[in-house]
């Protein structure tokens, strides 16, 4: 009897609650406990003793679960309820495709971290330090890719700086229904074109590189999270004062001596912000680089993701600092991103910026440096690491297919019966189109099996990359099998309005030849040498502070 009292919990709690501080402290001879005292002695007395003490405990550990549990589910519900989403992308013409699967059937995972200058809270509006702006579209004012790996053994941090003009598509705003045209500006005006999804396929669109998830934060919400990590160690070679100056106006009041220094809250928002004292933009991406590295590095270190109570600190500064796209639907896959960026060591995380030329437009902005750029989207797409710490990764059956990736998608029709219309796209500014250049592609595809291939005669156009377009989702399979027979790289493979059926479009890429041109495969860690990198391990880097700004 009294070990099932002492091993079933429900008899335990009954006793137990049954059991008033009057009951037990009743005169010996009155109750239940007097009597037993009567006729066992004081050997029953101490057994009595015992079992009160075993239920009692067992009373309180059903309750502390029982209530921690409920705590932690409600507390869960909670950080549910504040995360906010958005659409992942707010347009239908992307460029990209999903990097086929490597030998163990994993995919990389690319998530785009955009940092918004938005002044719509009075928050944000002191910390920014521009009233005049409160209540304007937010502008991304940081861009930033974060690459994982397929094997999640490697991580690349790209940025592209605000000031990059480049063709931005078509998009809608996913809550207003306001529709934007397409447009060439700089990159940081696309938050303010429909969103974080529309800066998303820009990106796309731009570099070829399919992107899961993006995820934007404010001012406010940079001060957040660095309060809640607890500091970050930066560092810079001379005193720096990021202040007004006779010249140049605004500055983020950053100031700091010679050295290192932990930041946190506004401060680090300051060393986040700095533009001026570092020179200019590319070396503001150069210094934002510094801040996640160090702050990854100081994570690690305070095994934060095995620490319950600084794992929901910093749950809670995420939820209320981050907005992020509908496919996190809960704080889990967040914690989940979290976990997957955790695994990587920090001497195989790389940060670089695109490779970039002088605007001839605009001498204060920047276009991409195409061949270096390219070079840099290509490894993206490969999943080829940035840095030489480790293997390069295998493809599906241990090689990468010749072309950068394979067909994901079954095709809907056999060769002979898909119509494919040929056109000419190999005029560039300095050169005329080839001649009969589309019906040389096409009598390739006829012997390919393509018999209803023809050229397009109605005139050529200018496209500097060859591109198989294809209008919608049941005609993918066949656009990749027809780039697949012409040795086109699965990343050129584009759904597109402009079209009504698979189409090839031969580019200035592709001006002789019946194959498509190869290209040499790129290996680990060969970056273009003005992508400015630095490896996640190095603890060596400072800032130079540009003359004007030192004291």
């Amino acid at each position: 009897m009294a070990q099932s009292e002492v091993r079933g919990k429900a008899p335990a709690v009954e006793d137990a609650v049954a059991r008033t501080p009057a009951a037990e402290g009743a005169p010996a001879g009155h109750g239940r406990g007097g009597s037993r005292r009567r006729l066992g002695g004081a050997g029953t007395d101490r057994r009595r003793r015992r079992r009160r003490v075993l239920r009692w405990s067992a009373t309180v550990l059903a309750v502390v679960i029982l209530g921690t549990a409920g705590a932690g589910y409600l507390y869960y519900q909670h950080l549910n309820g504040n995360l906010q989403k958005g659409r992942r992308a707010n347009g239908d013409d992307s460029k990209a495709h999903r990097t086929a699967p490597n030998a163990a059937g994993q995919t990389p995972l690319n998530i785009l971290l955009i940092g918004s200058d938005s002044r719509n809270s009075a928050e944000n509006v002191k910390l920014g330090g521009s009233r005049d702006h409160a209540g304007d579209p937010p502008l991304a004012d940081v861009q930033m890719l974060i690459h994982l790996s397929a094997d999640r053994k490697s991580a690349a941090m790209i940025s592209i700086p605000r000031d990059t003009r480049v063709d931005i598509p078509a998009c809608t705003d996913p809550d207003t229904g306001r529709e934007y045209p397409p447009t060439n500006d700089i990159i940081n005006v696309t938050l303010a074109r429909g969103g974080a999804g529309c800066t998303l396929l820009t990106w796309e669109n731009l570099t070829g590189v399919y992107i899961d998830h993006w995820m934007t934060i404010d001012f406010a919400g940079v001060v957040r999270m660095a309060d809640a990590i607890g500091g970050v160690d930066v560092c810079v070679n001379q005193n720096v004062s990021d202040h007004p100056t006779a010249t140049v106006s605004g500055g983020s009041g950053l100031k700091l001596t010679k050295g290192t220094h932990k930041v946190k809250g506004e401060q680090a928002l300051q060393w986040l912000r700095t533009r001026h004292a570092w020179g200019d933009d590319l070396m503001r991406a150069r210094a934002q680089h510094m801040y996640l590295n160090s702050m990854i590095r100081t994570l690690k270190q305070q095994n934060v993701f095995t620490d319950t109570g600084r794992l929901m600190d910093l749950a809670d500064a995420a939820v209320k600092s981050l907005h992020v796209s509908e496919e996190i639907t809960s704080v889990k896959k967040l914690y989940d991103l979290g976990m997957q960026m955790k695994s990587v060591p920090t001497d195989r995380i790389t940060s670089v910026t695109m490779p970039n030329l002088k605007d001839p437009q605009n001498g204060n902005h920047v276009i991409p440096d195409e061949k270096n750029a390219d070079k840099m989207w290509r490894m993206l797409r490969d999943d080829v690491p940035f840095d030489k710490n480790g293997g390069k990764p295998d493809g599906k059956d241990g090689k990468k297919d010749a072309a950068g990736n394979k067909p994901d998608k079954k095709p809907s029709l056999d060769p002979a019966g898909l119509g494919v219309l040929v056109r000419n796209a190999t005029r560039t500014d300095a050169e005329a189109a080839v001649p009969q250049r589309a019906s040389a592609i096409t009598q390739v595809l006829v012997g390919k099996g393509y018999a209803l291939a023809q050229a397009d005669a109605s005139g050529s156009l200018a496209e500097d990359k060859t591109l198989v377009r294809y209008p919608s989702a049941d005609l993918e399979g066949d656009a990749q099998a027809v780039a697949e027979a012409l040795g086109i790289p699965m990343a050129q493979v584009q759904k597109s309005t402009d079209v009504s059926g698979v189409t090839v479009v031969v580019g200035a890429d592709w001006r002789s030849g019946s194959a498509y041109p190869k290209k040499s495969e790129p290996k680990a860690g060969d970056l273009p040498e003005n992508s400015d990198a630095v490896n996640g391990s190095d603890t060596s880097k400072c800032m130079d502070v540009y003359a004007p700004y030192r004291w």
